[in-house]
């Protein structure tokens, strides 16, 4: 399930989950959202709940994020990877396949974590949407464990859009 990512944003293994400090991860929510216990899946909660309502289509949110730029959002998605350390980062993507869209998802303050094993698992991610100016030695490290940027400056720096989440809820 290491797929690499072709899309603008790839999830990878950060030097956030190479820290030495062991921030304590809010526990998981054992029973699901007042949305979710209409669901016939067993989804759980991660940090604060997600709020109910309907949900952008995340190809439309990595498509133009510059008009979702600060906002928050509630998107679905496929969990491609996830960190294997702390569950500190999982990519978010529009399915399985490593050729479609997906971006890196970041938790609000390094305040939750996820499984270490959620990838293969689909979620709903309530965040906020940014793009950012990757520094050349930042994308170097990435591309050292699986990254690919579609476009890349002659500098070696590259935007990556990443959403900020909230909340996440998670299902197999």
């Amino acid at each position: 399930m290491l797929a690499r990512s072709l899309a603008l944003g790839a999830l990878f293994t950060l030097a956030a989950c190479k820290t030495t400090a062991e921030p304590t991860p809010a526990a998981a929510a054992e029973s699901p959202s007042p949305a979710a216990s209409a669901a016939p899946t067993n989804r759980k909660t991660f940090g604060s709940p997600v709020a109910g309502g309907a949900t952008l289509a995340l190809s439309d949110v990595l498509k133009a994020p510059e008009e979702f730029a600060d906002q928050s959002v509630l998107v679905e998605g496929e969990v491609r990877r996830a960190c294997t350390r702390k569950g500190c980062w999982m990519e978010l993507s529009t399915a399985q396949d490593p050729a479609a869209p997906g971006c890196r998802v970041t938790f609000k303050d390094y305040g939750f974590f996820v499984p270490i094993d959620s990838a293969g698992s689909k979620a709903r991610v309530e965040a906020k949407v940014e793009s950012k100016l990757l520094k050349p030695s930042l994308v170097t490290h990435m591309e050292e464990e699986g990254a690919k940027f579609a476009d890349k400056a002659a500098d070696g720096s590259a935007r990556e859009v990443r959403l900020v989440a909230t909340g996440v809820e998670l299902w197999r």
